[in-house]
């Protein structure tokens, strides 16, 4: 017999950080598209406001970026517990949650992985976020904001290796976090119902379903 119990997962400002980071990754996204394939996109008007617009999303990923860094470093103070895989996560944790995807679900199989607020992230959602956040988040948003100075960051654009590689750069990481969204979606349906985990992040509550048959069984 499932017994539900209610865990506060998600905080006020991590579900405030998550949403508008979003509608900045995803306006960044659908934007881009828009200026790097201007033939076969034409959402958001003319060049001159698809470039603004871009823009405006690019300052609002570096706000909450800050906003994430600053409430896990100073506030809750639990960065590295959540978002830095451990050797376990690496070596065990990493082919483990990836075989109940794959597989585990499909059948019918539990999630080796119970999210607490000390501990929201399985070894692969751990490791992605690490990199998420730790490289292409801060990539991506270097580089735009050099693209946007060229001139007075001539210098620092020269480092990397000229404006070709930068744009190059820009693009493949924004490739990587347009890719990136995509398979969070469909991750965060494989709960024991299509929207338990997005519940969470509106409400902050997580609904969690414990078996308590076998210990029926054994009285």
């Amino acid at each position: 017999m499932a017994e539900k119990k209610m865990i506060y997962l998600q905080p006020t400002a991590v579900r405030i950080w998550h949403w508008l980071n979003a509608l900045g990754i995803v306006t960044l996204c659908a934007t881009g598209a828009q200026i790097r394939f201007p033939e076969y996109f034409s959402i958001f008007g003319s060049y001159s406001s698809v470039i603004s617009l871009h823009n405006t999303a690019g300052y609002v990923v570096v706000f909450s970026f800050f906003i994430w860094l600053i409430y896990y470093v100073f506030v809750a103070r639990t960065m590295v517990k959540l978002y830095v895989p451990t050797v376990d996560d690496l070596q065990n944790g990493l082919l483990r949650q990836s075989i109940f995807y794959f597989f585990t679900f499909f059948l019918g199989g539990d999630n080796p992985h119970h999210p607490t607020p000390d501990n929201k992230f399985n070894p692969l959602q751990k490791t992605a976020y690490f990199v998420i956040m730790f490289i292409l988040v801060p990539l991506v948003g270097v580089s735009g904001l050099l693209l946007l100075n060229v001139e007075p960051l001539s210098g620092l654009i020269i480092m990397f290796g000229g404006l070709k590689v930068l744009v190059a750069l820009h693009y493949l990481v924004a490739c990587c976090l347009c890719a990136f969204i995509f398979t969070h979606v469909y991750l965060a349906t494989l709960g024991h119902t299509m929207i338990a985990h997005f519940i969470p992040m509106w409400t902050g509550w997580e609904e969690e379903l414990e078996d308590h048959s076998d210990s029926h069984e054994s009285h």
